[in-house]
């Protein structure tokens, strides 16, 4: 550019500092990721809407119990097992003793079952039976030994209540007798005791001072009663 006719150089504004650069935009996530998000947000809200609708699972909201179902049935398999044996009554002749099959609870052990049939015998009698048993005796102990004799410790209601005469407590005695080594392999003789002592009899006429086997001659002959 030439002024009052002088040259001079040709004159420029210095160049401006560049503006500067934007930052870039933010890189967008991918379009798979963010439905991903969505979906799993999704499930887990409607995990949660239907454990409130339908309650936690019961292994998450109920105690353990002490015991299982399988030992609580076992037990009471246990207690219902039964064995069928022959007790005898007065048979209607009233001079001899009538067998009788009855259901009787069931022992692990050979004196075990011993005293459940000893039991057995002095309960109440089936309606239209009777028994030679007095009413009110009691069971305090059964012993085995390995002679195969049974110890049978009765109550004192076993004399007290006791009619007396020899017919009567002939059937009494081996009512007790019978119904050990009848069912009883184990068992071929046995002593009856009395509170916890020896007893020469009962009212004087059955001699218990020694163990007694089995008498079959006072057991009725004929069919079984049911």
């Amino acid at each position: 550019m030439t002024i009052g006719g002088d040259d001079y150089d040709t004159y420029q504004d210095p160049p401006s500092a560049p503006a500067p650069a934007a930052p870039p935009p933010e890189a967008a996530k991918p379009h798979g990721v963010r439905w991903a998000a969505v979906v799993l947000g999704g499930g887990a809200l409607l995990v949660g809407l239907w454990l409130v609708s339908t309650g936690l699972p019961r292994w998450l909201t109920q105690p353990d119990v002490p015991g299982s179902s399988v030992e609580e049935t076992a037990a009471t398999t246990e207690e219902a097992r039964r064995i069928q044996a022959t007790l005898f009554y007065v048979a209607e002749d009233g001079v001899s003793l009538a067998p009788t099959s009855r259901n009787v609870a069931y022992g692990n052990t050979p004196v075990e079952q011993a005293r459940l049939l000893i039991e057995a015998q002095l309960a109440t009698p089936p309606e239209g039976l009777v028994s030679a048993i007095p009413a009110g005796t009691t069971v305090h102990e059964v012993f085995l030994t390995d002679a195969r004799e049974a110890y049978v410790d009765l109550g004192g209601a076993i004399v007290s209540g006791h009619p007396g005469g020899s017919l009567d407590e002939a059937l009494t005695v081996y009512t007790l007798v019978n119904v050990l080594t009848v069912n009883l392999p184990e068992v071929t003789t046995v002593q009856i005791l009395v509170d916890g002592h020896e007893v020469d009899s009962l009212r004087g006429h059955i001699d218990l001072r020694a163990p007694l086997g089995r008498a079959t001659d006072w057991i009725q002959k004929g069919p079984t009663p049911p």
